[in-house]
């Protein structure tokens, strides 16, 4: 999604909607619905559900098609949700096969199993079971074969995405024929009954159209949208897609204003860069919603497949959808990109590199699809997680500072540290008593666990 600009579009691009622009300007004031009932309360307070941003409200009600009823009670019980998988995934182990939400307000939790036994302790956690043939952890292996195969050169541009579809509990190829399909996954070793196929024309790019517009330039020739506030020990900066810029790349902001250089980036493979800032910006929780507005960000707990996700990009400004499967591979013209998240929503050139928010907490930043904003799309994000621990950074937050990632392989790695982090099913001990996280997540400093137990749980 990176895109040229001309002198004209750039002083047209004062006013653009989309960017995260790193100043401290005041927040618009959150709604605060009354909390949906459900089993654990804690989650919808812990994730900041129970007092969504009103512009996150109306986005959801214009392109879900929901009621401010209903787009409250969705937040709230896609918070619940996630803590319930979490700890069905611990209690099942290996033969947990996923989990999603449905309906208008995501009130009905499933969670998929390979054995009937299980049905009873699932419904125990109010969820709905469905059980499958095969675990999670089998359909991420017959992934990986397609994800090696095409790292060894075996896949086309007539394969351009896969991925583990946890509803259907099958891996599904998306390509241009059947005839495509089976080329890949014979080249990987993977039957023709371990994969399912859906034949699509569409083959999504990174969206690097040269359109004019605003957000941040790269060297001078290029745009993308600015993602999340990151620091890294002193220096600030913000994460954003890798194909927008490699390292040493220069920027300038909105205003044509210096503002800083790429300190790293990946791509193809992964689309995670960040920039580091100079000191005329300054990192803030802040994503910019619709007319001007703002939503902030209060951690980066992953949704689950079917909830509901908001995307901010500075051609296309505010947008809502859902996540319709998580760990995605995509085969762009520059090279795949494994591990991204596909979404319902839509995009478009420029909008590259922007953040998508379930409720107030970060998912990740767009990377590219196919469609547009009027006729609709598919587009995939990078997860902010992922991006946070490779590159050692910490997300700007409401919440306490919660400082600099700590080592992972200092003497203190099984201890529950802020800044880290942390995979659902992962294991620290803390106050001298051990926990398991349920739900993919950077460590907080007020998320210590033996005081959200809507991300940890004690064994």
């Amino acid at each position: 999604m990176v895109a040229g600009h001309a002198a004209r579009s750039r002083r047209a691009a004062l006013t653009a909607l989309g960017t995260l622009v790193l100043t401290a300007l005041p927040s618009v004031a959150s709604a605060a619905p009354p909390p949906a009932p459900g089993p654990l309360p804690s989650a919808a307070l812990t994730l900041g559900a129970d007092r969504p941003s009103a512009q996150v409200l109306h986005a959801m009600e214009r392109d879900l098609k929901l009621t401010p009823g209903q787009a409250s009670a969705r937040l709230v019980n896609e918070a619940e949700a996630g803590t319930r998988a979490g700890m069905l995934r611990n209690t099942l182990g290996d033969r947990f096969a996923g989990a999603w939400v449905s309906g208008a307000t995501s009130a009905e939790l499933t969670v998929a199993t390979t054995d009937t036994a299980d049905t009873a302790a699932i419904e125990a956690q109010g969820a709905k079971a469905a059980v499958v043939a095969r675990g999670l952890g089998e359909l991420r292996t017959v992934k990986q074969r397609l994800d090696d195969a095409a790292a060894a050169g075996s896949q086309s541009p007539e394969t351009p995405v896969w991925y583990v579809d946890v509803k259907a509990n099958r891996v599904t190829v998306q390509a241009t024929s059947e005839r495509a399909a089976a080329a890949f996954a014979e080249a990987a070793g993977v039957g023709s009954q371990d994969i399912g196929v859906r034949v699509s024309a569409n083959r999504p790019r990174v969206l690097a159209d040269l359109v004019g517009g605003d957000a941040y330039y790269i060297d001078g020739q290029a745009r993308c949208s600015i993602g999340f506030s990151v620091v890294k020990d002193q220096q600030q900066g913000f994460a954003t897609a890798g194909h927008c810029g490699k390292p040493g790349a220069t920027t300038t902001g909105f205003n044509e204003a210096a503002q800083g250089t790429f300190q790293a980036s990946t791509f193809p493979g992964k689309d995670m860069a960040w920039v580091g800032v100079n000191a005329d910006w300054t990192a803030t929780p802040d994503v910019k919603a619709q007319d001007g507005q703002k939503v902030q960000v209060a951690g980066s707990v992953e949704a689950l497949v079917g909830a509901s996700v908001c995307r901010s990009g500075s051609t296309t400004g505010w947008h809502c959808g859902t996540v319709q499967q998580h760990d995605t591979s995509v085969n762009y013209a520059e090279g795949t990109v494994d591990g991204l998240t596909e979404t319902t929503v839509c995009a478009e050139p420029g909008d590259s590199g922007g953040p998508f928010v379930a409720g107030a907490q970060a998912q990740g930043t767009t990377s590219g699809g196919s469609g547009d904003c009027t006729n609709g799309g598919t587009t995939f994000y990078q997860p902010v997680n992922p991006l946070l621990s490779d590159f050692g950074l910490t997300l700007k937050t409401t919440s306490a500072e919660a400082g600099t990632p700590a080592p992972q392989d200092n003497a203190a790695a099984d201890a529950w540290a802020a800044g880290r982090v942390y995979e659902a099913g992962a294991t620290v001990s803390h106050s001298g008593v051990r926990y398991r996280c349920l739900q993919n997540h950077q460590a907080q400093g007020v998320w210590s666990p033996d005081s959200t137990p809507a991300l940890w749980q004690r064994v």
